[in-house]
């Protein structure tokens, strides 16, 4: 079922990342294979304005899908803003995955320098796709900054440890009911990713766990069914959990059969 963000249309849910494969071949069929109709490509760590990254660029247009060029490697607003910039001209889009790290050690967003970039891309014009923690104050923060769409994390970027902290992501799902979420960074295994679109979120984007695994390519289409059957089990509304149990099979109002002795 198709859906809208940041002013597109899109079929699928996943979004998938261009680093790390194995190899240019095993990258353009994993990504094919996820289904994904948005792929994400960092300027800072191969500017195709350099002849080494000219192959991959060519690779990146023959996919014709929808570009989310990202600012990752930056740790100031300055040069975020810059990155952003750039990445306008080059890929002729105003979508931008604003990435300004705080620490090298787990990656983890700097809220301020994140809250700056935001704004002034914003007013520039950019749809600006935040990666954030999950933290509820600096969500409400980026949102009422002009940010239409919000990425927190689920775990560290690579970890793969998938959610850690569901009560975080469920309070942002439940406070932002109306804002676009995707969740991103931290997702390692197809049932993680099944478990964030079970809560409600919009969607999934990830790199290290289909781009390492042992087989990217059948890990990318196991992705893609992670998260539809995710999908389509919170609009089927899920059975309360409950503390005590309860049998599957009611008795009261049925007969019963005795066998004649």
């Amino acid at each position: 079922m198709s859906w809208q963000i940041g002013g597109k249309t899109l079929n699928s849910r996943l979004f998938i990342g261009s680093a790390l494969y194995p190899s240019p071949a095993i990258m353009q069929q994993a990504i094919r294979s996820s289904g994904a109709d948005v792929v994400t490509v960092s300027l800072r760590r191969q500017n195709p304005g350099e002849g080494g990254g000219s192959s991959f660029w060519q690779l990146i247009k023959e996919l014709q899908l929808n570009i989310l060029p990202n600012t990752a490697g930056c740790h100031s607003a300055k040069e975020a803003v810059t990155t952003a910039q750039m990445a306008r001209e080059i890929f002729d889009t105003n979508w931008v995955k604003l990435e300004v790290i705080g620490d090298d050690y787990n990656l983890q967003p700097e809220p301020f320098q994140l809250l700056e970039a935001a704004e002034q891309l914003v007013k520039e014009g950019f749809e600006v796709f935040p990666y954030c923690t999950d933290d509820l104050v600096l969500c409400q923060r980026l949102r009422d900054a002009g940010c239409k769409v919000l990425m927190p994390w689920a775990a560290p970027i690579g970890t793969g440890k998938g959610i850690i902290n569901p009560y975080a992501l469920t309070t942002l799902r439940e406070r932002l009911p109306d804002m676009p979420l995707i969740v991103d960074a931290g997702i390692g295994l197809p049932s993680h990713a099944c478990q964030a679109m079970e809560l409600g979120f919009d969607g999934i984007l990830l790199n290290s766990a289909v781009a390492q695994a042992g087989d990217p390519v059948n890990m990318a289409s196991a992705f893609a069914s992670a998260v539809d059957a995710g999908r389509q089990a919170y609009l089927a509304s899920p059975m309360p959990e409950k503390n005590t149990a309860a049998p599957s099979t009611p008795t009261l109002g049925t007969p019963f059969w005795h066998q004649d002795k």
